[in-house]
């Protein structure tokens, strides 16, 4: 036991179980009934979220000027046990210079002060509606215990209730759906660590639950006397000195939120406060974040300076407020004595960052899911990325409804070039006045990311389509913009074109070059009107098969639609060393036979005569490759092509 725990004191009023209560067993002296959870995708409210009042108890744990400090500018809602009581804490707070403007009271009796450990856990259900989700609380004190039902009774909530023993200095929460507490969570419930995280999945909208060991090594095992998330991507956490046993177990935690994501995808950015305890006591991560201010416990250490400069670094843009005690205990400080009441109508921006370095594209798109959980129509014109590029002034792009999933919102930004790095925050505004930045404190704590490098991943083609009008010929351009050689296999389509300019296939395209191909249509005629026959040549190559559409004039082809076609046999088809050419019910005096293969090189030219429904055999070349082959049987006004393939 620490020196400062050893002073005579109300055995009921001590953050730890007293020797009597030790002796009770909790669950005697709790009566839970547990509920239905919320309805689908329930979100557990996080600490540095919009807060519409903060819940002490009297007999109070912290000094006047915390109070005061509290109810500048923002409610404090008291927990007495009888309406003359709250006139007495009214009479007290004039006296000591309290706003009372901004203090209301809920009647209900209570066992200690630690709003925090027995208070309301406020989640939003998939219907947008507010709630409280209650829990065993881990100490035999029945009037704690039923604080959060009178909570939601005095704001007009649902209540749920969550059969798993718990408590609220065990439980930091990120506000999307990520949670850490100490392995004290399954030392106190006779339940897997599967079936409590199905629990806080249920009734809390958890899905990543980080139960870690407890490295402060003291009776309490809660995560507030040694870590607090300080935003959805950044956490504090203790440190002690070499020398300390505990050091390497601080060591330890502290590495695996360094090399754990956030929900943003990048590890934790961590940031550590020294603790090393003593006499005069070091409980800086016990604080409280209200809105924009962060109260800090304090008690004349060496080491205070020190915790406040970390603060400030972690939390730019937020007001640091030291708040000096000689009541503060290295295992309980202000964190643990009060506890923020959600606004119920807040506005609530998800929005997952670009980070790191980014691939260059001429535009990025932006999306984020905007509730406005008052019922109140958004601000469509105040729907806003804010970005700098290189720390220049910041311009704003607009949100627009995605159109199909409800609360999801884009933005595009622009204007920048490979090696520019991008600040910037979103910002929301709904018509009951709410504004909301994320981050928080907006251009004072961006997001950031740098431009990279464009990164190929495919071949690119010029032009995107082959459009044949009045002329027979075009050119296609294939580049090659990939990091890696791509080997061009075959050029694929129905017969209607011969290439030139092509190399033997298969044939490497080497990274960072180009091959043009003339591409020539095998067709008729021109007749009026002007109409378009659409076609494709697959380009195949080893990283994908690519389709070339193809657009042709029909009056460069409409003549064939006049004439009846030839009506040649080839056979056999696949052949081996023999072709064979047979006219069926035609006759034809004179007409150009030509064989090419798949890049157009002419490979056999022959002159049909006097066919007259007889067979003849093909001069093919000894030792023809194997593959596919187009022969071409035309007259000035007939043409028919045929596809072969030599095996």
């Amino acid at each position: 036991m620490k020196a400062q725990e050893k002073k005579p004191a109300d055995w009921r009023q001590l953050h730890y179980l007293s020797e009597e209560e030790m002796s009770l067993p909790v669950t005697n002296h709790l009566t839970f009934t547990e509920t239905d959870p919320p309805e689908c995708d329930v979100r557990m409210v996080a600490e540095y979220e919009p807060m519409q009042s903060v819940l002490i108890r009297y007999p109070f744990g912290i000094p006047y000027s915390v109070i005061v400090e509290m109810a500048e500018d923002i409610n404090v809602v008291t927990l007495v046990n009888s309406s003359s009581q709250a006139n007495q804490v009214l009479n007290l707070y004039e006296q000591n210079n309290v706003n009372t403007d901004n203090c209301s009271f809920i009647i209900t009796p209570t066992d200690s002060y630690w709003t925090r450990d027995y208070g309301p856990w406020f989640v939003f259900d998939g219907n947008k509606e507010p709630g409280i989700v209650d829990f065993p609380y881990d100490r035999p004190r029945p009037n704690d215990n039923n604080v959060p039902a009178a909570v939601a009774a005095d704001l007009g909530i649902n209540l749920f209730g969550m059969n798993l023993m718990h408590t609220g200095g065990n439980m930091m929460v990120d506000g999307t759906a990520l949670a850490a507490s100490t392995d004290l969570v399954y030392d106190e419930n006779n339940l897997t660590p599967q079936q409590v995280a199905q629990k806080v999945e249920d009734y809390l909208g958890i899905v990543r639950y980080d139960v870690t060991i407890d490295p402060l090594g003291d009776y309490i095992k809660h995560i507030d006397c040694w870590g607090k998330y300080l935003a959805p991507d950044k956490i504090l956490i203790g440190q002690v000195p070499q020398s300390d046993p505990r050091y390497s177990d601080y060591e330890s935690v502290a590495n695996y939120f360094s090399t754990t994501p956030c929900v943003y995808g990048y590890p934790y950015k961590v940031y550590r406060v020294y603790t090393p305890g003593g006499s005069l006591t070091t409980p800086y991560t016990n604080s409280l974040i209200l809105n924009n201010k962060v109260l800090v416990p304090l008690s004349g250490s060496q080491w205070d300076d020190e915790a406040i400069a970390v603060y400030e670094e972690a939390m730019p843009g937020y007001e640091i407020v030291p708040v000096v005690w000689s009541s503060w205990y290295n295992t309980d400080a202000i964190h643990c004595r009060a506890r923020g009441i959600a606004d119920l109508e807040m506005l609530y921006v998800d929005h997952r960052p670009l980070f790191g370095e980014v691939e260059y594209a001429e535009n990025y798109t932006l999306s984020s899911e905007i509730i406005d959980y008052s019922g109140e129509t958004l601000v469509s014109d105040s729907l806003l990325v804010f970005y700098s590029i290189n720390s220049g002034e910041y311009n704003t792009a607009n949100f627009t409804a995605d159109g199909t999933e409800e609360d999801l919102f884009h933005a595009t930004i622009s204007g920048f070039e490979v090696g520019d790095t991008i600040r910037y925050y979103v910002f929301a505004k709904d018509e009951t006045g709410r504004r909301l930045k994320q981050p928080i404190m907006g251009e004072l704590d961006p997001h950031e990311f740098t431009v990279g490098e464009q990164s190929f991943t495919d071949l690119t083609f010029m032009p995107d389509t082959l459009v044949y009008n009045y002329e027979y010929e075009q050119v296609m351009t294939i580049t090659n913009p990939t990091s890696n050689a791509v080997i061009l296999s075959s050029l694929e389509h129905e017969g209607m074109f011969e290439f030139y300019d092509i190399p033997e296939l298969p044939f490497e395209i080497p990274a960072g070059t180009s091959l043009e191909i003339r591409v020539i249509l095998l067709a008729g005629v021109m007749l009026d009107p002007i109409v378009y026959y659409e076609t494709q040549i697959d380009i195949v190559t080893n990283l994908n098969t690519y389709l070339m559409p193809v657009k042709i004039n029909i009056d460069l082809i409409s003549g064939l639609d006049q004439i009846k076609p030839f009506h040649f046999r080839v056979y056999p088809n696949p052949f081996s060393n023999k072709l064979f050419v047979q006219a069926e019910n035609t006759v034809v005096d004179n007409a150009d036979l030509t064989i090419r293969d798949l890049t157009g090189r002419l490979i056999v030219e022959q002159q049909i005569k006097n066919s007259n429904g007889n067979s003849f055999e093909i001069d093919l070349p000894e030792n023809l490759d194997k593959g596919l082959y187009f022969i071409t049987i035309s007259n000035a006004n007939q043409q028919q092509i045929v596809k072969v393939i030599k095996q």
